[in-house]
């Protein structure tokens, strides 16, 4: 006697999720109710046979379920797939880095590519298949149970070479002072800030004309430790809370005299866009707006000038180009022992990385004593950002590029590995997202 038991599946649940920019979909299906069909092809199983037959294929079908949701592996998998290639970009970028430090130790040319982007398609597909057969005279009974998965990932990969007006305007372009401000305002160490971005300080009269300059190149040694005492001179005020790194903000008048009342809508739409219509002495009106001019580093609060005197100061220091950073500790303020006027020229990203890569051999920094009248403060470590080379691969965690035989890693130390952090971030600012490139390289799996 043969009885045929068939397992029917019904209410099932489909779960499908799409992921922003990585497309991928996963469906699962899990039974919630199971109805058993038995078909007696001789005779009916009866009493104390039929629910052991029941409870068999119940558990068997249970446990094909539990396999089956535990299969479906789908969420783990797109994580650790997109953290894996969020680490790779992140490890690229910094052997990028590395490597072109490398390319100017040697006297070679730099090259920069930048992954524009990353599109994955990840597929999984979970099958669950349960027959069975129970014999109820003797022989051995006969359970099939087929289970399936597949899955398939699709990466699709865009870089693109930083060359011609791209390479002008990001590499060799000097960086502008609200980057220097961005830096210092999200904590950034200002002497360590200012010596790896500062090409050196241009000082300067009250009314802005060119006095001297002093260099940050340890090549010339004396307007070498001068710049790391005035570096270090401001690190003392800003840990006392007594310096200022922000930008000018004033009203800029837009109309000046208006004989007529504006409209209604004027004064809406001009509130919208940060717009101010003020009636003045006369019954006529004057548009202003608030302007954020250039950034300044005092040791006095630029908010206490009035707005004339900010606005003023603001178009003074507009006669400067951009990648230059007003400067003016007053011998009256705070710090005032060590007076200084004048402006912090920027450096390029190819110019950080050749006075990396130059202090490496040909140039390397020195300790420098702050040797400040009054004030007692660290200049810190000797070079800006210390690059091993060595023969032996370094400690893993540490940044490293294999060059030319050699091993080049970030020196092991808070003050380097902070240093390295804010190149990585002036990096990521100066190359950006690269458009209108001419023919993008993609490679497709």
């Amino acid at each position: 006697m043969i009885l045929s038991a068939v397992v029917h599946a019904t209410n099932f649940a489909g779960v499908q999720s799409t992921i922003a920019g990585k497309a991928s979909s996963i469906v699962a299906a899990v039974a919630h109710n199971w109805r058993l069909n038995l078909t007696t092809h001789s005779r009916v199983c009866r009493g104390s046979r039929v629910n052991p037959c029941r409870r068999a294929i119940l558990n068997l079908v249970t446990g094909a379920i539990a396999v089956a949701v535990s299969g479906c592996v789908g969420p783990p998998v797109l994580e650790r797939q997109v953290l894996g290639y969020d680490e790779v970009t992140k490890t690229l970028d910094e052997k990028l880095l590395l490597l072109n430090i490398a390319r100017v130790a040697n006297e070679e040319t730099v090259h920069f590519t930048s992954t524009s982007s990353i599109a994955a398609t990840f597929n999984w597909i979970t099958t669950l298949g349960v027959s069975g057969q129970i014999a109820e005279s003797k022989g051995t009974n006969f359970l099939n149970l087929n289970i399936g998965g597949s899955a398939s990932e699709n990466p699709t990969f865009s870089i693109s070479p930083v060359s011609g007006k791209e390479f002008t305007e990001r590499i060799a372009t000097p960086f502008r002072d609200e980057i220097f401000e961005f830096l210092v305002f999200q904590g950034g160490v200002i002497n360590q800030v200012t010596r790896l971005m500062a090409a050196g300080i241009e000082v300067q009269t009250p009314d802005g004309r060119f006095v001297r300059f002093i260099e940050n190149d340890p090549r010339r040694p004396k307007e070498y430790e001068e710049f790391r005492r005035i570096a270090a001179h401001l690190q003392w005020l800003n840990d006392n809370r007594q310096l200022f790194v922000r930008p000018l903000v004033f009203e800029e008048t837009l109309i000046a005299d208006f004989r007529n009342v504006p409209r209604a809508e004027d004064i809406n739409n001009g509130f919208n866009m940060g717009l101010r219509w003020r009636q003045k002495s006369n019954a006529n009106y004057e548009l202003t707006r608030l302007k954020a001019g250039r950034v300044v580093v005092t040791n006095f609060d630029p908010m206490a000038l009035t707005d004339q005197q900010r606005f003023e100061l603001d178009e003074k220091i507009k006669k400067n180009p951009s990648g230059f950073v007003y400067l003016d500790i007053q011998p009256d303020g705070p710090g005032g022992n060590f007076p200084i006027q004048g402006a912090i020229k920027l450096r390029s990203m190819f110019q950080i990385l050749n006075f990396i890569a130059r202090g490496i051999r040909i140039a390397p920094e020195f300790d420098v004593s702050p040797d400040l009248p009054t004030e007692a403060t660290e200049a810190g470590p000797a070079a800006t950002l210390k690059i091993n080379i060595t023969d032996n691969p370094p400690d893993r965690r540490l940044p490293t590029i294999y060059y030319d035989g050699y091993y080049y890693s970030v020196n092991d130390t808070v003050w380097d590995k902070t240093t390295f952090l804010l190149l990585s971030v002036l990096f990521q600012t100066a190359v950006g997202k690269i458009e209108n490139v001419g023919i993008p390289i993609t490679i497709a799996k």
